[in-house]
């Protein structure tokens, strides 16, 4: 696990994750029609700074071609922050351009903490691309 850094106010920390299962289904008009809009279910494992197995994670899409949009989404993470055991909920905002790539912030859901993590605050982001197993993230956070 990597060793978090301390800044003047809040603590960065790093790690990566994978998904283990991404459930995508085209809400209208159809599947050719662009733009049109989708629903992503999605199960992501944590690993370094945040451990976290099986994160429940829910995207709303608009495909404006066929390979590029935006998206909008919340994640419920349970497991630990640096060995702070709890959960934590975080609203992720990104979009995806023509090569695959995802460019992704996040931020924790104010008083969504809870047990070690009661009182989190943090915001992160990442940027995947396609083909990748691994995703590398960013939090920087504090608890209060």
């Amino acid at each position: 696990m990597p060793a978090p850094q301390t800044t003047t106010a809040a603590t960065t920390t790093t790690g990566q994750f994978t998904f283990a299962d991404w459930q995508e289904k085209v809400i209208g008009p159809g599947e050719d029609a662009n733009p049109r809009l989708a629903h992503a279910s999605v199960r992501n494992t944590f690993s370094g700074g945040i451990e976290a197995a099986g994160t429940i994670c829910g995207y709303s899409i608009v495909y404006v071609t066929a390979t590029t949009g935006s998206f909008s989404g919340m994640e419920l993470i349970t497991g630990r922050v640096d060995g702070r055991e709890g959960s934590f909920a975080v609203e992720e905002r990104g979009w995806f351009d023509e090569e695959g790539t995802v460019h992704c912030a996040f931020e924790v859901v104010p008083g969504s903490g809870s047990g070690e993590l009661a009182g989190l605050k943090g915001k992160g982001g990442f940027t995947a691309r396609h083909g990748e197993t691994a995703v590398a993230y960013r939090f920087e956070y504090e608890v209060e």
